[in-house]
């Protein structure tokens, strides 16, 4: 089974914008461009899993009877 990644979303954020911004200067070439759209788009995926991953937390924290109960979350493959 492989092993999850566990991405910090502020870092990753942070990289997205940078490489957004660094698409709308225009200064990219056609490979560094597609370069970047795939990265950016790998770091979006990253960006909403934490997301995900954050949200699910929550849910088990407010759903348990009312009492607040922390479980492990365990990543699907």
């Amino acid at each position: 089974m492989a092993k999850a990644k566990t991405v910090n979303f502020e870092t990753a954020l942070s990289e997205l914008e940078k490489l957004v911004q660094n698409m709308e200067s225009g200064d990219l070439s056609l490979e560094h461009s597609l370069k970047a759209f795939e990265d950016g788009m790998q770091l979006s995926r990253d960006c909403q899993q934490a997301l995900a991953d954050a949200e699910q937390k929550v849910q088990l924290l407010m759903n348990k009877d009312g009492e607040i109960v922390s479980k492990t979350l365990v990543a699907e493959d």
